[in-house]
């Protein structure tokens, strides 16, 4: 009688453990992010110390949407990065124990820093109609090359992971508020049509690798520069928190970014 009532209690905690949450704990993920400015959390005015000019954020999306979801983060993005960047300094962070890896890299390699800045001049003194023709045409013409070779590199290095590439927001909601900039209704027009050329080619790219595409334009429809509330920056001191998004637009991109991941 003992033998069997030891059985039975044996089977009743077998059942109990497979039945009550928590009693076996997955591995947490491990979530590699990489890109450039908009993915470290340049205009989040908040910067990891160690990350030095790369300026990395606790504010950024990437690394919110890693404390929601429990993964381990290796946060390697980096102001200023160009695809080549990518591939040449952070790309070694991703390989086969990545669960997630996202991306967001394309802006800095059509130089839209630089066409921001000469669109933002008197019209006397900028050129801003060439400055747009040439990101375009980059955007094009040279652009999807280097991002099939990234998103191919990806996947050959974590092939099982979840890949997530994040795209860009509309820069202007069609009025400049700025005192220093000089943002004509037909310049921001060209501005905001490049911002979809770019989130296109990035798009079709990703779609080519089988990896999810992230387009955060409409959730950022009347919220861009001088939006209500904002939520990218205008024109800053210091000017690198310029044209990126704030506190309230990383925690956006979080938002947009987390169901994909």
């Amino acid at each position: 009688m003992k033998s069997i009532v030891s059985l039975l209690s044996a089977a009743a905690l077998g059942a109990a453990m497979l039945l009550s949450p928590g009693v076996a704990h997955a591995a947490a993920p491990n979530y590699v992010a990489l890109g450039d400015s908009y993915a470290s959390g340049v205009g989040t005015r908040t910067y990891i110390s160690s990350s030095g000019s790369c300026q990395r954020s606790t504010k950024a999306y990437a690394y919110l949407d890693a404390a929601r979801i429990g993964a381990s983060l290796t946060f390697v993005a980096c102001s200023g990065a160009k695809v080549a960047d990518v591939t040449a300094n952070q790309l070694p962070s991703v390989t086969s124990s990545a669960n997630i890896v996202s991306v967001q890299v394309g802006g800095n390699d059509a130089g839209f820093s630089s066409v921001i800045t000469e669109c933002a001049k008197p019209s006397w003194l900028g050129d801003c109609s060439t400055a747009v023709a040439n990101a375009q045409a980059i955007i094009n013409n040279t652009l999807p090359g280097r991002l099939n070779t990234l998103y191919s590199s990806i996947k050959s290095r974590a092939s099982a992971a979840k890949v997530v590439v994040v795209g860009y927001p509309r820069l202007f909601n069609g009025t400049d508020c700025n005192a220093g900039t000089f943002f004509s209704p037909d310049e921001m027009t060209k501005l905001n049509a490049t911002a979809d050329l770019l989130n296109s080619k990035i798009s079709a790219s990703a779609s080519a690798a089988g990896f999810a595409f992230v387009n955060p334009t409409s959730a950022f429809i009347g919220h861009a520069v001088c939006g209500s509330p904002e939520w990218i920056n205008g024109l800053s001191n210091p000017v690198s928190e310029s044209y990126h998004p704030n506190v309230t637009g990383q925690a956006a991109y979080a938002n947009l970014v987390e169901p994909a991941l």
